[in-house]
């Protein structure tokens, strides 16, 4: 069973080499694929590897099947820049090399280091994917923001981690929601979806207390809060650029006095 590791990078220079160096051993190669960055991420990557190659953003799920495509062996380990193989993953992987498994892929859980503390809560763990599959049996799916993995055939379980460090304060977690809630809005309004108050008042309402109470956010102590506080405010910003965005198609500008 012969992996490629393949990796898609943007101004990552502070969090890629960790990602590179949880892969050593079970990687036959590893692929980066950066889109153009102004950082360090492209020296660090040749550092490891001397499949790095650059493409313009598009979007995530076209980055991923580019990426996916520079890969010359049958299995794909797909890793974001700031998620690490844990020890025992990293075994349960070697492991699998010594053999040519019938399934199409494997999911394993990941768990976020948040605010100086692992999250077992809160609706961010288990947060099982899957991220090891065959090339020929798998493709990434969706537009904007939140890509998924479709395979073809049947999936197994892994119980090693990926250790996923997406954020580094809160106010990196709040410039994220922005963005993403932007890409977000964006696809609501392509889908000709409206913004309407109990998207506004009870969907982040009823986010949060998923998260908190449901998803024993409370477990998680401050974290735990942030998350939850957080996940309803995505929600809000979501569709509160998506008002934004219908209120400026509907404005009628002047005619020119």
């Amino acid at each position: 069973m012969e992996i490629s590791v393949v990796i898609i990078t943007h101004n990552e220079e502070h969090r890629l080499e960790p990602a590179l160096k949880s892969v050593e051993g079970i990687a036959s190669e590893i692929v980066v694929v950066d889109s153009y960055s102004s950082d360090g991420t492209v020296k660090i990557a040749k550092d490891y590897t001397d499949r790095v190659f650059q493409r313009h953003w598009t979007d995530y799920s076209e980055q991923k099947n580019f990426a996916n495509s520079k890969a010359r062996f049958p299995w794909i380990l797909s890793l974001d820049a700031d998620e690490r193989i844990s020890l025992r993953l990293h075994q349960e992987i070697l492991d699998l090399k010594k053999t040519e498994p019938s399934s199409a892929a494997f999911s394993m859980p990941r768990q976020v280091f948040y605010l100086g503390r692992w999250i077992r809560h809160s609706g961010w763990y288990p947060d099982r994917k899957i991220r090891l599959f065959r090339k020929d049996k798998a493709r990434w799916e969706g537009e904007y923001v939140h890509e998924r993995l479709v395979v073809d055939g049947p999936c197994e379980k892994l119980n090693g981690k990926i250790h996923h460090f997406t954020y580094n304060s809160i106010s990196d977690h709040l410039a994220r929601i922005n963005r993403f809630s932007d890409l977000g809005a964006q696809k609501l309004y392509a889908r000709q979806k409206k913004c309407r108050v109990y998207h506004l008042l009870c969907l982040p309402l009823a986010k949060f207390l998923r998260s908190y109470l449901i998803k024993a956010g409370f477990l998680d102590g401050f974290p735990g809060f942030v998350i939850s506080v957080l996940h309803g405010y995505a929600i809000f910003a979501r569709y509160a650029k998506l008002r934004e965005i219908w209120k400026k198609g509907e404005r009628i500008e002047p005619f020119p006095g």
